[in-house]
């Protein structure tokens, strides 16, 4: 673990401490840290599983119709 000396804005960490429900000023650097990562990862992902191929096999499986529950029974 890295020790950072850094000058942070008390209005916003509190204001992040109440949203975030962190308990001190490192768990909520953190969780800011942990957002930032994962909000600039998110559309690398996104790309990643709209670019996927899928063969006949796996896009092949017959359908199962289920009826809600007390749904009248379909008499097609």
């Amino acid at each position: 673990m890295t020790v950072t000396t850094i000058d942070l804005d008390q209005s916003v960490l509190d204001t992040a401490k109440e949203l975030t429900g962190a308990r001190t000023n490192r768990d909520v650097v953190n969780r800011a840290l942990q957002t930032l990562i994962a909000v600039r990862q998110q559309p690398a992902a996104v790309e990643r599983i709209l670019s996927r191929e899928f063969t006949d096999e796996q896009t092949a499986a017959s359908v199962t119709h289920y009826a809600a529950p007390d749904a009248p029974a379909d008499d097609a």
